[in-house]
């Protein structure tokens, strides 16, 4: 194999699984790539599905500590929760309790295997859920009742900021609120004093509908908005190439 970068690693389930999907003329996992060129590679663990109990189960045959064969993990992005907040219905076995939710995501920053690496860790809030979407999509799956509730969700993208908050050293890169303001900044009829686009209760999707296409996973769109909120915090060193520029391969005068 070719000796290998330092990484980026993309931990999370299906949003960062289909990261490099480019149906829709944007894929986040390229524009991190082509950002980090020569420098970094970037490594995708997203598995669909998996909520934090799957992730932290697998984590020490995914996270290798670093070694000669073995790469640096510079960056570390987890992007966990969407699955963790099914809701506990005979029909649906992903769900975590909240509070279970954060003592995992805590036990995965703070696994031994990554403070191995010292990675800089950016702990994404799972993007808001367009129930009204995500519900019906359920009834044509068989589901007799919505696998997902959105202000349900919105209370475990407010469990990643505690964690954030609480654990030293972790970044918070709040997708939930930068999606919602998106949302909210392209549905001009949007009432601020009625529910949050995307509940049920308030029957408005608003560009939810542009951004969360299933309700639930993410478009090009949305992924450019997460891209422009990771992207300032990744930072490379001027002389960022692991491998001479040509020029120096190749001295002369022009």
């Amino acid at each position: 194999m070719a000796k290998p970068y330092n990484q980026i690693v993309l931990f999370g389930d299906s949003l960062f699984q289909g990261c490099s999907y480019t149906d829709d003329g944007f894929a986040f996992q390229g524009a991190l790539q082509h950002l980090c060129m020569r420098a970094l590679d970037v490594i995708n663990r997203g598995l669909s599905g998996y909520n934090t109990n799957n992730a932290l189960e697998l984590l020490p045959q995914i996270f290798l500590p670093p070694s000669p064969a073995n790469p640096r993990i510079e960056y570390l992005l987890i992007l966990l929760g969407a699955n963790d907040a099914c809701l506990p219905i005979p029909t649906s076995s992903q769900g975590v309790p909240i509070d279970q939710y954060k003592e995992n995501l805590i036990k995965i920053i703070t696994h031994e295997h990554i403070k191995a690496h010292s990675p800089k860790i950016l702990l994404i809030t799972p993007p808001p859920l367009d129930e009204i979407k995500s519900s019906l999509i359920d009834l044509q799956y068989g589901h007799k009742e919505p696998v997902r509730k959105a202000s349900v969700s919105a209370q475990y993208s407010e469990t990643v900021r505690q964690v954030a908050a609480e654990v030293p050293g972790v970044v918070l890169v709040d997708l939930q609120k930068a999606l919602m303001e998106k949302a909210i900044s392209l549905t001009p009829d949007y009432d601020p004093s009625g529910p949050p686009l995307g509940h049920a209760e308030g029957g408005k999707r608003g560009a939810l509908e542009q951004l969360l296409p299933d309700g639930l996973h993410m478009s090009g769109e949305a992924y450019k908005v997460l891209f422009d909120i990771v992207k300032p915090h990744i930072s490379l060193p001027d002389d960022y190439y692991v491998y001479p520029d040509w020029r120096i391969m190749n001295p002369g005068n022009i």
